[in-house]
């Protein structure tokens, strides 16, 4: 057992984890921007209504969704920080050149920039699932993978409530300045001190590499496999997992474009309450998602349950929990802001759950193509992540009625039941045979994902 504190791997767990703060920042960065880009109320307000808003929140996916699968082959051959770092760089370009793009060429302009990040961060999961099966000792996997993907909460929850004050004092462009301006130093940090496995560590000690080797089975190197794409294309449980994994998105998604207008629409929230207001929910669900984690490490440890009970808990409390509190928020007195900010907090914080989760069966079920299941199931996921607000924006015919907001929640709410459903019947986190298919060479350098 490694004694040390604070290891390389848990520098490695950092680095990632601000990886996704930043991308996830980036990510719904305009969520709130949009908010003031067309407050009346402003100087040059853009006249975009809510069809035209639902575009752009829809063209980050645009993107995204093309180097999904393909990323996670590209990081099992070629590794994963390179992949990482590319991400992050674009994206603090582009962020950087938003506030000219839409000054000069609309909300067009600004959907093709929206787009090319979504380009680049399309290798982020299945990337950092690749990363973590080098990295992560078995026993530590759903506390440190859970840390990891932490990030994308908190990074949400930071940049709606700095948006809000951000574009009060300074203006909306100031967003996109300071989210590319911290990207660009992430990247210098990640350049000198990131690696792709402890093989490939400068700074590693011995007897850390050889803890985390032990744990993942790497002592001797591994198989290089090919990809048994058959075998998943047939695989009921992993289908399962592609329904259970869009279903979420839908959900998440919807919430993350449509919370920041809800708030400023219907219960009249100025924008720095707006941002504050809007990043509770994200808050919560990055607090609840450590003791997730750590209970789900536990727990297994001490033989309490099986890992797939676990998981379809764990999954059942993000999925379930928030589709009844968003039915209780279609029934909550209109106006009323501390009960719909409490219920909005409920629906997003249960959420954490799915990080010890459907996020973790990829690793469950098959570790050695953890970062191509990964890449399928996102590919797939984000394609709903497109649908989403462009139905929710479809809905909205008329921004200001409560009724046709109670219908995008209520179809929300559906959504999240009837996946999880499939996903309780139909899913698993049992090693399946495909995941040792015969091999085609070996190389101790490239070590796959465990």
């Amino acid at each position: 057992m490694c004694s040390k504190i604070f290891g390389i791997r848990h520098l490695q767990v950092l680095l990632l984890f601000f990886a996704l703060v930043l991308g996830f920042a980036m990510r719904v960065n305009i969520s709130m921007a949009i908010v003031a880009m067309t407050d009346k109320r402003s100087e040059d307000p853009f006249d975009w209504n809510m069809q035209i808003q639902s575009i752009v929140f829809s063209s980050f996916f645009w993107g995204y969704i093309i180097l999904q699968i393909p990323s996670g082959e590209l990081a099992a051959r070629y590794g994963g920080t390179i992949l990482v770092t590319i991400s992050i760089a674009v994206n603090s370009v582009v962020s950087l050149l938003i506030p000219f793009g839409a000054h000069y060429g609309g909300w067009k302009a600004l959907c093709v920039l929206r787009g090319i990040q979504g380009l680049s961060q399309g290798c982020l999961y299945p990337t950092m699932h690749h990363l973590i099966g080098k990295w992560v000792p078995l026993e530590e996997k759903a506390r440190l993978g859970t840390f990891i993907y932490g990030g994308t909460l908190l990074g949400t929850g930071i940049q709606l409530v700095a948006s809000g004050y951000i574009a009060a004092y300074w203006g909306w462009p100031a967003i996109f300045y300071i989210n590319g301006s911290l990207a660009a130093i992430w990247v210098m940090f990640y350049f000198f001190l990131g690696a792709d496995s402890p093989q490939k560590s400068k700074h590693i000690t011995r007897e850390e590499r050889l803890y985390i080797q032990t744990s993942l089975g790497h002592l001797n190197g591994q198989k290089i496999l090919k990809t048994p794409w058959k075998k998943l294309a047939l695989s009921r449980p992993f289908i399962s997992l592609i329904v259970m994994h869009s279903g979420h998105n839908w959900g998440f998604w919807t919430l993350m474009t449509e919370i920041p207008s809800y708030m400023n629409l219907i219960l009249k929230v100025d924008i720095k309450a707006n941002g504050t207001l809007s990043a509770l929910p994200y808050f919560v669900m990055y607090i609840l998602s450590i003791p997730c984690g750590i209970i789900s490490d536990y727990g297994l440890k001490k033989n309490w349950f099986s890992i797939n009970t676990c998981r379809k808990v764990s999954n059942s409390i993000g999925e379930f929990g928030p589709a009844l509190a968003l039915i209780a928020l279609c029934h909550s007195p209109p106006g009323n802001v501390t009960q719909a900010v409490g219920l909005l907090t409920v629906v997003v914080g249960l959420n954490a759950g799915h990080l010890s989760g459907f996020m973790l069966v990829h690793i469950d079920m098959a570790p050695n193509f953890a970062g191509t299941m990964m890449g399928i199931t996102t590919f797939f996921a984000n394609v709903v992540s497109i649908i989403a607000p462009l139905v929710a924006g479809l809905i909205l015919e008329d921004q200001y009625d409560i009724k046709q907001w109670a219908l995008v929640f209520y179809v929300t709410s559906c959504i999240y039941i009837v996946s999880n459903i499939i996903f309780i019947i139909f899913g698993t986190s049992a090693r399946q045979p495909w995941n040792e298919p015969e091999e085609t060479e070996t190389n101790p350098d490239k070590i796959v994902e465990q």
